[in-house]
Protein backbone atom coordinates (compact mmCIF):
# COMPACT_ATOMS: atom_id res chain seq x y z
CA UNK A 1 0.00 0.00 0.00
CA UNK A 2 1.40 3.44 -1.06
CA UNK A 3 0.87 7.31 -1.92
CA UNK A 4 1.21 10.57 -2.72
CA UNK A 5 -0.19 13.91 -2.58
CA UNK A 6 -0.85 16.81 -4.82
CA UNK A 7 -1.07 20.60 -3.76
CA UNK A 8 -4.58 21.97 -5.29
CA UNK A 9 -4.28 25.39 -6.64
CA UNK A 10 -5.45 28.33 -4.93
CA UNK A 11 -6.51 27.33 -1.79
CA UNK A 12 -4.78 25.04 1.29
CA UNK A 13 -6.57 21.75 0.33
CA UNK A 14 -4.14 18.89 -0.37
CA UNK A 15 -5.32 16.27 -2.34
CA UNK A 16 -3.51 12.70 -1.70
CA UNK A 17 -3.93 8.95 -2.55
CA UNK A 18 -3.16 5.11 -1.85
CA UNK A 19 -3.74 2.10 -2.86
CA UNK A 20 -5.90 -1.24 -1.05
CA UNK A 21 -5.81 -4.11 -3.17
CA UNK A 22 -4.84 -2.70 -6.33
CA UNK A 23 -7.21 0.49 -5.87
CA UNK A 24 -7.01 3.75 -5.98
CA UNK A 25 -8.75 6.02 -2.97
CA UNK A 26 -8.57 9.47 -3.58
CA UNK A 27 -9.16 11.98 -0.30
CA UNK A 28 -8.78 15.71 0.36
CA UNK A 29 -6.92 17.20 3.10
CA UNK A 30 -8.10 20.59 4.50
CA UNK A 31 -5.09 21.33 6.64
CA UNK A 32 -4.74 23.28 9.85
CA UNK A 33 -2.91 22.45 12.74
CA UNK A 34 -6.59 21.24 14.76
CA UNK A 35 -6.97 17.54 15.85
CA UNK A 36 -8.24 15.15 12.83
CA UNK A 37 -12.03 14.76 11.70
CA UNK A 38 -12.49 12.14 8.85
CA UNK A 39 -15.26 13.46 7.03
CA UNK A 40 -17.30 10.38 4.62
CA UNK A 41 -19.57 11.61 2.42
CA UNK A 42 -22.87 10.36 1.01
CA UNK A 43 -24.07 8.42 -2.10
CA UNK A 44 -23.79 10.88 -5.28
CA UNK A 45 -21.13 12.94 -3.37
CA UNK A 46 -17.62 13.02 -2.79
CA UNK A 47 -15.01 14.35 -0.61
CA UNK A 48 -14.77 18.44 -1.70
CA UNK A 49 -18.70 18.80 -0.30
CA UNK A 50 -17.03 19.13 3.44
CA UNK A 51 -15.16 22.00 2.04
CA UNK A 52 -17.44 24.77 3.99
CA UNK A 53 -17.56 22.75 6.54
CA UNK A 54 -13.92 22.88 6.96
CA UNK A 55 -14.10 26.66 5.81
CA UNK A 56 -16.51 27.13 9.00
CA UNK A 57 -14.77 25.20 11.37
CA UNK A 58 -11.71 27.55 10.98
CA UNK A 59 -8.90 25.17 11.13
CA UNK A 60 -9.87 24.22 14.76
CA UNK A 61 -10.32 20.69 13.59
CA UNK A 62 -8.27 19.22 10.43
CA UNK A 63 -10.98 17.84 7.60
CA UNK A 64 -9.39 15.13 5.88
CA UNK A 65 -12.61 13.45 3.71
CA UNK A 66 -12.76 10.47 1.55
CA UNK A 67 -13.34 9.86 -1.82
CA UNK A 68 -15.23 6.83 -1.04
CA UNK A 69 -14.90 4.00 -3.59
CA UNK A 70 -16.30 4.25 -6.44
CA UNK A 71 -16.88 8.01 -5.94
CA UNK A 72 -14.98 11.58 -6.75
CA UNK A 73 -11.55 10.79 -7.87
CA UNK A 74 -11.32 6.98 -6.49
CA UNK A 75 -11.26 3.84 -8.48
CA UNK A 76 -14.42 2.05 -8.99
CA UNK A 77 -14.35 -1.04 -7.34
CA UNK A 78 -15.34 -4.97 -7.94
CA UNK A 79 -18.26 -4.29 -4.88
CA UNK A 80 -19.98 -2.22 -2.63
CA UNK A 81 -20.43 -4.29 0.42
CA UNK A 82 -20.24 -2.98 4.09
CA UNK A 83 -17.24 -5.18 4.66
CA UNK A 84 -15.49 -3.38 2.17
CA UNK A 85 -16.72 0.43 2.60
CA UNK A 86 -15.65 -0.05 6.62
CA UNK A 87 -12.06 -2.10 5.43
CA UNK A 88 -11.46 1.30 3.52
CA UNK A 89 -12.06 3.64 6.72
CA UNK A 90 -9.09 1.14 8.20
CA UNK A 91 -6.84 1.09 5.37
CA UNK A 92 -7.18 5.52 5.28
CA UNK A 93 -6.40 5.25 8.72
CA UNK A 94 -3.44 3.55 8.41
CA UNK A 95 -2.14 5.51 4.97
CA UNK A 96 -2.50 8.45 7.53
CA UNK A 97 -0.75 7.07 10.39
CA UNK A 98 -3.72 7.90 12.69
CA UNK A 99 -4.61 5.66 15.97
CA UNK A 100 -7.48 7.21 16.63
CA UNK A 101 -9.86 10.33 15.44
CA UNK A 102 -13.04 12.04 15.43
CA UNK A 103 -15.50 10.70 12.35
CA UNK A 104 -18.23 12.28 11.00
CA UNK A 105 -20.42 10.99 8.08
CA UNK A 106 -23.90 11.37 6.35
CA UNK A 107 -26.28 9.08 4.52
CA UNK A 108 -23.88 6.06 3.46
CA UNK A 109 -20.77 7.54 5.34
CA UNK A 110 -22.94 7.61 8.21
CA UNK A 111 -23.63 4.31 7.95
CA UNK A 112 -19.96 3.42 6.97
CA UNK A 113 -18.59 5.62 10.23
CA UNK A 114 -20.67 4.24 12.62
CA UNK A 115 -19.95 0.72 11.67
CA UNK A 116 -16.09 1.51 11.85
CA UNK A 117 -16.74 2.83 15.32
CA UNK A 118 -18.61 -0.24 16.35
CA UNK A 119 -16.31 -2.63 15.10
CA UNK A 120 -13.25 -0.70 15.85
CA UNK A 121 -13.95 1.09 19.27
CA UNK A 122 -10.48 1.46 20.24
CA UNK A 123 -9.77 3.66 16.83
CA UNK A 124 -12.91 6.33 17.14
CA UNK A 125 -12.95 9.79 19.82
CA UNK A 126 -16.15 11.00 18.94
CA UNK A 127 -18.94 10.11 16.24
CA UNK A 128 -21.11 12.59 13.68
CA UNK A 129 -24.00 10.79 12.21
CA UNK A 130 -25.81 12.75 9.88
CA UNK A 131 -29.41 11.90 8.57
CA UNK A 132 -29.02 8.32 8.35
CA UNK A 133 -30.43 5.27 10.14
CA UNK A 134 -30.07 2.33 12.14
CA UNK A 135 -32.31 0.52 9.58
CA UNK A 136 -31.87 1.97 6.11
CA UNK A 137 -34.17 1.10 3.38
CA UNK A 138 -32.62 3.02 0.48
CA UNK A 139 -35.28 4.29 -2.36
CA UNK A 140 -33.09 3.55 -5.57
CA UNK A 141 -36.05 5.73 -8.28
CA UNK A 142 -33.39 8.71 -8.43
CA UNK A 143 -29.93 6.58 -8.84
CA UNK A 144 -31.91 4.25 -11.69
CA UNK A 145 -33.05 7.70 -13.13
CA UNK A 146 -30.05 9.80 -13.55
CA UNK A 147 -28.91 10.72 -17.20
CA UNK A 148 -26.06 9.32 -18.42
CA UNK A 149 -24.29 11.94 -20.78
CA UNK A 150 -25.38 15.07 -21.65
CA UNK A 151 -23.74 17.25 -23.91
CA UNK A 152 -23.97 20.35 -21.65
CA UNK A 153 -23.40 21.25 -18.21
CA UNK A 154 -26.44 23.86 -18.23
CA UNK A 155 -28.25 20.56 -19.90
CA UNK A 156 -27.00 18.35 -16.82
CA UNK A 157 -28.63 21.23 -14.47
CA UNK A 158 -31.62 21.60 -16.02
CA UNK A 159 -32.29 17.55 -16.32
CA UNK A 160 -31.66 17.37 -12.16
CA UNK A 161 -33.62 20.30 -11.57
CA UNK A 162 -33.56 20.62 -8.02
CA UNK A 163 -31.63 18.27 -7.04
CA UNK A 164 -28.40 19.61 -9.28
CA UNK A 165 -27.02 22.07 -6.39
CA UNK A 166 -26.45 19.20 -4.11
CA UNK A 167 -24.44 17.03 -6.89
CA UNK A 168 -22.60 19.93 -8.74
CA UNK A 169 -19.24 19.26 -7.26
CA UNK A 170 -19.71 15.57 -8.93
CA UNK A 171 -20.24 16.53 -12.40
CA UNK A 172 -17.62 16.17 -15.01
CA UNK A 173 -16.81 16.63 -18.21
CA UNK A 174 -15.70 13.21 -20.83
CA UNK A 175 -15.40 12.88 -24.50
CA UNK A 176 -18.85 11.84 -24.53
CA UNK A 177 -20.64 14.51 -22.73
CA UNK A 178 -21.46 15.45 -18.72
CA UNK A 179 -21.85 13.36 -16.57
CA UNK A 180 -20.42 12.29 -12.45
CA UNK A 181 -17.37 11.10 -11.11
CA UNK A 182 -19.77 8.33 -9.54
CA UNK A 183 -21.32 5.82 -12.19
CA UNK A 184 -24.99 5.41 -11.75
CA UNK A 185 -24.96 1.46 -11.68
CA UNK A 186 -22.60 1.33 -9.26
CA UNK A 187 -24.64 3.70 -6.75
CA UNK A 188 -27.60 1.11 -7.02
CA UNK A 189 -25.34 -1.46 -6.22
CA UNK A 190 -24.30 0.47 -3.25
CA UNK A 191 -27.73 1.48 -2.42
CA UNK A 192 -28.89 -1.81 -2.48
CA UNK A 193 -25.75 -3.30 0.08
CA UNK A 194 -26.69 -0.32 2.36
CA UNK A 195 -30.57 -1.06 2.97
CA UNK A 196 -30.52 -3.65 5.69
CA UNK A 197 -30.93 -3.69 10.14
CA UNK A 198 -28.07 -2.07 11.26
CA UNK A 199 -28.65 -2.09 14.97
CA UNK A 200 -26.58 -3.87 16.46
CA UNK A 201 -23.69 -1.66 15.09
CA UNK A 202 -25.48 1.39 16.36
CA UNK A 203 -26.00 -0.29 19.66
CA UNK A 204 -22.13 -1.34 20.00
CA UNK A 205 -21.27 2.02 19.17
CA UNK A 206 -19.40 3.49 22.82
CA UNK A 207 -17.75 6.86 22.10
CA UNK A 208 -19.80 10.02 22.09
CA UNK A 209 -21.82 10.27 19.57
CA UNK A 210 -24.34 12.50 17.97
CA UNK A 211 -26.87 12.56 15.75
CA UNK A 212 -28.23 15.25 13.28
CA UNK A 213 -31.89 15.27 11.48
CA UNK A 214 -32.98 17.27 8.90
CA UNK A 215 -36.46 18.03 10.42
CA UNK A 216 -37.41 17.88 6.21
CA UNK A 217 -35.78 14.63 5.90
CA UNK A 218 -37.05 11.89 3.56
CA UNK A 219 -34.41 8.98 4.62
CA UNK A 220 -34.51 9.27 8.31
CA UNK A 221 -37.82 9.88 9.96
CA UNK A 222 -38.50 11.36 13.48
CA UNK A 223 -39.33 9.01 15.65
CA UNK A 224 -36.85 6.60 14.16
CA UNK A 225 -34.04 9.42 15.07
CA UNK A 226 -35.32 9.54 18.79
CA UNK A 227 -35.56 5.73 19.38
CA UNK A 228 -31.57 5.71 17.92
CA UNK A 229 -31.02 8.53 20.03
CA UNK A 230 -33.22 7.14 23.69
CA UNK A 231 -31.32 3.48 22.69
CA UNK A 232 -27.97 4.75 23.53
CA UNK A 233 -29.00 8.00 25.14
CA UNK A 234 -26.80 10.52 23.00
CA UNK A 235 -27.63 13.51 21.82
CA UNK A 236 -30.16 14.40 18.54
CA UNK A 237 -29.77 17.70 17.00
CA UNK A 238 -32.91 18.73 14.55
CA UNK A 239 -32.03 21.14 11.58
CA UNK A 240 -34.50 22.83 9.96
CA UNK A 241 -33.93 20.95 6.44
CA UNK A 242 -33.85 18.15 4.12
CA UNK A 243 -31.41 14.89 4.01
CA UNK A 244 -28.26 16.85 3.52
CA UNK A 245 -28.35 18.83 6.51
CA UNK A 246 -24.95 20.08 5.54
CA UNK A 247 -25.88 21.70 2.82
CA UNK A 248 -28.71 22.86 3.58
CA UNK A 249 -27.76 24.78 7.26
CA UNK A 250 -23.98 24.77 6.41
CA UNK A 251 -23.38 27.83 9.40
CA UNK A 252 -26.29 25.81 11.76
CA UNK A 253 -24.41 22.11 11.21
CA UNK A 254 -20.67 23.19 11.69
CA UNK A 255 -22.08 24.99 15.17
CA UNK A 256 -23.50 21.71 16.12
CA UNK A 257 -20.00 19.73 14.95
CA UNK A 258 -17.40 22.45 16.97
CA UNK A 259 -19.85 22.57 19.93
CA UNK A 260 -20.41 18.75 20.23
CA UNK A 261 -16.17 18.60 19.19
CA UNK A 262 -14.97 21.06 21.73
CA UNK A 263 -14.58 18.83 24.56
CA UNK A 264 -12.70 16.21 22.51
CA UNK A 265 -10.44 18.98 21.48
CA UNK A 266 -9.75 19.92 24.70
CA UNK A 267 -8.42 15.95 25.85
CA UNK A 268 -6.44 15.71 22.22
CA UNK A 269 -4.93 18.88 21.89
CA UNK A 270 -1.48 19.24 23.78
Amino acid sequence: MGGHVDSLAMDDRVRGSFEVNGRRLSYLDFGGPGPVLIALHGHFSEGADFAPLAERLDFQWRVIALDQRGHGESDRAADYERSSYVGDVTAFLDHLGLAEVALLGHSLGGVNAYQFAARHPDRVTALIVEDIGAVCDIDLTFAKNLPDRVATRDGLVGALGTAAPYLEMTFRERAEGWGFSFDAADTVRSQQALSGDHWHDWLSVRCPTLLIRGTRSDELSAPHARDMAAKRSIRLVELPAGHVVHHDQPDAFAECVRRFLAPVDSITTP
